[in-house]
């Protein structure tokens, strides 16, 4: 009976499969399995991911100066603390665990006697290291412009000039037109507002703080990762491939909400942070193609790139504790602080949650 049962199961199926076939077009009858492609597919979906906080972050003019300032924003304060506490679960839950894991797995490759989690250890304090180093650089440059601001008193005798036909009005005293015995003006004093228009076309574009591009560095290198695991998965199977891509899109979504919440309290505006995150999508491409024209050599490929997580896991601490953390420590309010750590807690949680659905 059981026999009998099969074999009308199998017949059914093929039947099935028969008549699935005959109402496809033909060129899905003519297609065959290519990794690389579905690889690159893959990875450019994982990408896309970044652009999704567009539909959390309101729209309009006003949300720009809403999100701007994280002293004055507690929408972005909640954000932020989600961020850090994405940050802390992916290093801790994910990154470095796998890490780890690599260590141990390979410890007779390794020179560390008895230790064969210390190298990955080492990586992760090159990376904070670094990270600090970068931030340091690029921070004193932008201190310095800011405590040296350039005088403003010729931009001033130019606007006057070309509103008096060329000519400096007679009796002209800059000290009341705003400048001071520094060379320093309060553009709210210049008579008509002349100056005061042409500062503000030029205010609008505000330098970026450094902050938000160590974030892109860390984030393309993740997604480096991300793009040799899914081709890797595309490379065994087809199922294998779309397992992992979901697995992994899971798992970057919530990482993709904190990054943009760090972009945003770097200065970027919603667009500006848009287009940043799918530039880092362009790391997942090459990290497919290096997997893809490595595919020969995995066991090689795999020794060569795994300090990359524990690097990762550097940067991500130093913007988690030392970038973002700091500002959310200077909230006063009892009630918002409340808040920021139950949306730490959640992002800690998401990421366990993500992890180990990504994991299974």
């Amino acid at each position: 009976m059981n026999v009998s049962m099969s074999f009308v199961d199998e017949a059914t199926i093929e039947l099935y499969k028969e008549t699935v076939f005959c109402f496809l077009p033909e060129f899905v009858k003519d297609f065959t399995y290519k990794p690389w492609l579905f690889s690159l597919l893959g990875s450019c979906l994982i990408g896309l991911s970044g652009i999704l906080p567009l539909a959390i972050i309101p729209m309009g003019e006003d949300s720009d100066k809403k999100f701007e300032d994280p002293a004055e924003s507690k929408s972005l304060r909640i954000l932020l603390s989600f961020a850090v506490g994405g940050l802390l679960g992916d290093v801790f839950l994910h990154l470095l665990p796998e890490a780890w894991a690599h260590d141990i797995g390979n410890v007779d490759n390794y020179q560390f006697n008895g230790h064969p989690s210390l190298r990955s250890g080492l990586w992760v304090l090159t990376g904070v290291l670094i990270f600090t180093i970068v931030e340091k650089i690029f921070s004193g440059y932008a201190n310095a412009d800011e405590e040296n601001p350039q005088p403003k008193c010729v931009e001033i005798a130019n606007c006057l000039l070309r509103k008096s036909g060329g000519k400096i009005p007679q009796g002209a005293d800059f000290q009341k037109l705003g400048c001071g015995p520094r060379g320093s003006c309060d553009i709210e004093d210049v008579p008509n507002g002349c100056y005061l228009k042409e500062r503000e076309k030029r205010s609008k574009e505000q330098p970026k703080k450094v902050a938000g591009y160590l974030n892109l560095m860390a984030n393309s290198i993740d997604n480096f990762t991300h793009g040799l695991a899914v081709a890797g998965s595309f490379l065994v199977s087809f199922r294998h491939g779309v397992l992992a891509t979901f697995a992994i899109l899971l798992h970057e979504i919530p990482h993709e909400v904190g990054d943009f919440a760090i972009l945003l309290r770097s200065g970027f505006s919603r667009w500006d942070a848009a287009r940043a995150q799918l530039l880092t999508a362009c790391a997942g491409m090459l990290g497919a193609l290096v997997a893809i024209g490595g595919s020969g050599v995995t066991s090689a490929l795999e020794a060569r790139t795994s300090w990359i997580m524990p690097f990762t896991a550097g940067g991500f601490l130093h913007i988690a504790l030392v970038t973002v953390l700091p500002d959310l420590l200077k909230e006063e309010q009892p009630k918002e602080s409340v808040k920021q750590i139950v949306a730490l807690i959640f992002g800690i949680m998401l990421m366990a949650v993500m992890t180990i659905l990504f994991e299974s």
